[in-house]
């Protein structure tokens, strides 16, 4: 196989590693002594005086890569806690629980091993599935929510009625855990408003990404986690949370449809609102970088709603 002569990843790691180091975290591996093990960047010196944030990323490239641009500015209002969650990073299990509730528990663990017991959470997409589970098992530990693209409220019939682009759960699996540098080309342009241009990219720089960022281990682990995302999950079933709710979704998500993102706000009722960011997919956290952390700091530093903008109004969503 063709490699490039320097990896750009391997080299974007070591600068999001710094990033993360240089915000005052530090990288910590936790034996939760059942066959699981969970590494989390933690505070390096915790300060009673600031409130919890916990970052819970979801699939696709390692954590850092999915926060290491916005760790920065974070830090100076919240001691953050940014783990892999299991089959991702340094985390793993031997137990064979592919549940976003076990995932939650795990965190949880986590969380109580650095004696956190009050703490503000923030999911993308899978994680924004753990994250609900935890909002949901523990909530007297979680205080505040933000769920960005996920689709917590999907039904299992979702996927045979249409509501994704992709009907059969193992070719968007093949997707969502990319090994080939086609596969990546794919998720881009499903994640993506507009696409970055990875036409022109040699394979190799494609192929360096999935080894060094995405990682080839727990490949098959990775797609039974989107395996029992769907099976058998019924609207019906799902726990409404009772935390203040901050809903972010991109207007033209083809991962996870708008309509979940509206459909878990009814679910919620007054405690939830729904914040739309135009001209957006999926990554909006990527493509939407400046006008997503506004919208985090109006809620979660702030404390209060993200401004509305001219544009009208939608089933009570915010667009922006």
């Amino acid at each position: 196989m063709t490699q490039c002569f320097i990896s750009f990843t391997e080299t974007r790691n070591w600068c999001y590693r710094s990033s993360f180091n240089g915000s005052g975290l530090r990288s910590t591996i936790t034996d939760l002594k059942d066959g699981t093990v969970m590494h989390c960047w933690v505070p390096k010196t915790r300060t009673e005086s600031k409130p919890n944030l916990l970052l819970i990323h979801g699939l696709g490239a390692n954590a850092l890569w999915q926060w290491g641009d916005i760790i920065c500015h974070l830090t100076p209002f919240f001691n953050v806690y940014v783990p892999d969650l299991l089959f991702f990073g340094g985390s793993y299990t031997t137990r064979p629980d592919r549940s976003e509730r076990f995932q939650a528990e795990c965190v949880m663990r986590v969380m109580e091993a650095n004696s956190v017991r009050r703490v503000t959470l923030v999911g993308l997409s899978y994680g924004g599935f753990v994250g609900y589970s935890m909002a949901a098992q523990y909530s007297e530990v979680v205080e505040r929510v933000v769920v960005c693209g996920s689709g917590v409220c999907m039904e299992e019939k979702d996927i045979k009625e249409g509501l994704f682009p992709v009907t059969d759960l193992e070719e968007a699996a093949n997707i969502l855990v990319p090994q080939t540098p086609q596969r990546l080309r794919e998720l881009v342009g499903y994640t993506f408003f507009k696409p970055p241009p990875l036409g022109w990219l040699p394979s190799c720089f494609l192929t360096d990404f999935i080894d060094h960022a995405m990682c080839r281990d727990y490949v098959q682990e990775r797609k039974e986690l989107i395996r029992a995302i769907a099976k058998d999950r019924k609207l019906s079933d799902l726990p409404k949370i009772s935390q203040p709710t901050l809903i972010i979704w991109g207007e033209h998500d083809q991962v996870f449809s708008l309509e979940l993102g509206h459909r878990l706000k009814r679910l919620l009722g007054d405690t939830a609102q729904i914040v739309v960011i135009k001209n957006a997919g999926h990554a909006f956290s990527v493509e939407k970088a400046k006008e997503f952390y506004r919208i985090l700091k109006s809620f979660l530093v702030d404390l209060q709603p993200p401004a509305e903008s001219s544009r009208p109004k939608r089933q009570n969503s915010i667009s922006v």
